[in-house]
């Protein structure tokens, strides 16, 4: 499945080379690739000596985006992508990036089940995605942290390193009324998980920011349906992640 995922990842870049980026240089200015949007926070010390042994079992969990809703197939979806692309810029590591994410979840949700997904999957990173479907169901930053708070406990006791990532972007011109105008508490959520990461020595990835880059991509790299990504958007996200990563990892 991960050399199909590649084989998948560059047959896309090859039909849509403005909207799909590659490491390096010579990416496509409508997809920036940089390093510079996972800030490590003095973290991924488990994670670094997993790459130095040969094997990282990553764990993603989150909402619709780690699940890959919106892709038009499983393995152009982000958890794919992303295992694809680190092995691509790690040569000679195994990378096993687990999908346990689920569409709709919260903060409190990812909180409730992490214990058993950590024991089923024996991580040494945890992705952890949160916030965009917190904001959109108007939950109070109190308790969205509270939920950030306990989890943050579960993953401390396990040992794991942890990557948060922080809320997507909307279309600017979206005409669905529940998604209008939320740009700013997604940004606003994303500027206090960045901090959080920063308190905590979690690592972080501006997936936020990254976005905003993306005015090249057909409706900023977002699906039909305004909230889903396109497969654009999760090969774009996929390689900024991986590019990050890789740069902190090695």
């Amino acid at each position: 499945m991960k050399s199909a995922a590649a084989a998948l990842a560059f047959a896309l870049l090859a039909a849509a080379p403005a909207a799909v980026a590659q490491s390096g240089p010579a990416a496509p200015a409508a997809c920036p690739v940089s390093a510079d949007h996972v800030i490590a926070n003095g973290g991924l010390d488990r994670s670094r000596a997993a790459v130095a042994s040969g094997r990282l079992t990553i764990l993603a969990m989150g909402s619709s985006s780690i699940e890959g809703v919106g892709a038009s197939r499983r393995e152009l979806s982000f958890t794919p992508l992303l295992e694809a692309g680190l092995e691509q810029r790690l040569p000679g590591v195994e990378v096993t990036v687990i999908n346990k994410g689920i569409g709709g979840e919260t903060a409190k949700d990812t909180a409730d089940r992490l214990v058993r997904e950590i024991e089923a999957g024996d991580p040494d990173l945890v992705i952890w995605q949160l916030g965009t479907n917190d904001i959109l169901r108007d939950r109070p930053m109190d308790d969205i942290f509270a939920d950030f708070r306990r989890g943050e406990a579960i993953l401390d006791r396990a040992g794991v390193d942890v990557l948060l990532i922080d809320p997507q972007r909307l279309p600017e011109g979206t005409t669905n009324a529940s998604f209008r105008g939320r740009n700013p508490a997604l940004g606003e959520m994303a500027r206090l998980i960045d901090l959080e990461g920063g308190r905590v020595g979690y690592a972080v990835l501006h997936r936020f920011d990254a976005m905003g880059a993306w005015g090249g991509l057909e409706r900023g790299g977002v699906g039909p349906d305004d909230l889903h990504l396109s497969d654009a958007g999760y090969a774009c996200w996929a390689a900024v992640t991986a590019e990050g990563m890789a740069a902190a990892l090695r």
